[in-house]
């Protein structure tokens, strides 16, 4: 790190030097200069890209300013961390409380997910009431009304055909972050998927999400269910890093595959040949294979592993795990119908479109604004 001394002391050989760049005039000595200063602000500025770097000199720069403290003022500090973390308790507890309401909220989901269901399975038909719809003349806006359209296609169905056939497998189809995991050989499977729903759990925080699937030749289970855990408490080590609940771990189920029917396992045959005589022969070995129904089988990290033990790829793994399940409970199952017709994902890239604007103005005005041309323009030696 450069302390100030160091900085004003740089400061002032550059000065030094810019003089007597001005008395000696433009020369090849001053361009090999001004290009090695350039290299020097290259290296200095792929440094400081470098978010570990950045967090080590901000710590250092911390201990060099509480060491030269006075001794009252750090005790006022003190005083001021403790009710910091206070702060930091009731903010905890304030959490859980929210949490406990989401889950006296679902509850008062859970018959109209309930309704949904039954509708898209074909089991109840919507009688004429429960299927109007506002129409054109209406008066509302005609944002709303274009949200509220929908489009009358010729009739094309069979007598027989009830419900919304392929609701769920569509959704998956749909939604980027679930058709990733989706493979062929799971697709037949899919189509037996007849709900997804959430059930809260308050003490401890988490949730379940159960998968109900309609009898089919590939397992006998008739729900599939994914469990995660939560925590709203700060760390002891780091009090002031808790922001919020946060998903830490999960468990899957046991999935009954009926014989030569599990597609998460792949036969995959490999020639060995003998080194002394050269006998060739063929080993079959299983092998985990690419499949959504891995989602019902993660990693388990042992509750005693420290984070820095945790291997990249693994920690990687779960938080692409906890994202999923996160994004079905908080997205994909409220607002399912949406996910079905495109609209919730038409509103997703609408939204992300809106933030890489900001972001691109933003640096727009980063760009416009002036480097200070004297060390007195810089609000750092100020104070």
């Amino acid at each position: 790190m450069i302390s100030k001394f160091s900085y004003d002391q740089e400061y002032n050989r550059n000065n030094i030097m810019a003089t007597e760049r001005e008395q000696v005039g433009d020369c090849p000595d001053d361009l090999e200069y001004v290009e090695e200063e350039e290299t020097l602000q290259d290296i200095a500025e792929k440094l400081l890209q470098k978010s570990d770097v950045l967090e080590q000199l901000q710590n250092e720069r911390n201990v060099e300013i509480l060491t030269v403290l006075p001794h009252s003022i750090k005790r006022r500090i003190k005083a001021l961390k403790k009710i910091q973390l206070e702060v930091t308790n009731i903010e905890a507890q304030f959490f859980k409380d929210v949490h406990a309401l989401e889950c006296t909220y679902h509850k008062l989901y859970e018959p109209l997910f309930e309704k949904r269901s039954i509708i898209v399975n074909g089991s109840y038909e919507p009688i004429e009431e429960e299927c109007q719809w506002p129409s054109d003349e209406e008066d509302l806006p005609e944002a709303l009304k274009e949200k509220m359209k929908i489009v009358d296609y010729p009739e094309n169905e069979t007598e027989d055909q009830k419900g919304i056939p392929e609701f769920w497998l569509t959704i998956f189809k749909n939604v980027s972050l679930l058709s990733e995991m989706v493979k062929p050989h799971d697709v037949p499977i899919l189509t037996h998927l007849t709900d997804i729903r959430v059930v809260c759990k308050e003490d401890p925080m988490g949730f379940l999400l159960e998968f109900h699937f309609s009898p089919n030749q590939f397992f006998t289970n008739s729900i599939l269910i994914k469990e995660y855990e939560m925590k709203c408490s700060p760390d002891y080590e780091d009090p002031f890093g808790f922001e919020g609940p946060e998903i830490y771990k999960c468990s899957g189920c046991e999935i009954n595959w009926n014989k030569g029917k599990n597609v998460t396992l792949k036969t995959v045959k490999k020639k060995q040949k003998h080194k002394s005589t050269g006998v060739v022969r063929t080993v079959t070995k299983t092998v985990q294979n690419d499949s959504f129904f891995n989602f019902f089988n993660p990693p388990n990290i042992p509750e005693e592993t420290k984070d820095e033990d945790v291997d990249e790829d693994l920690r990687c793994l779960l938080v692409s795990d906890f994202e999923i399940g996160h994004y079905i409970r908080e997205r994909v199952i409220p607002r399912a119908v949406l996910y079905f017709t495109g609209e919730a994902i038409e509103d997703e890239e609408d939204s992300e479109e809106e933030e890489e604007d900001d972001d691109d103005d933003q640096e727009d005005s980063d760009e416009k604004e002036t480097t200070p041309k004297n060390i007195e323009d810089c609000d750092c030696e100020k104070q």
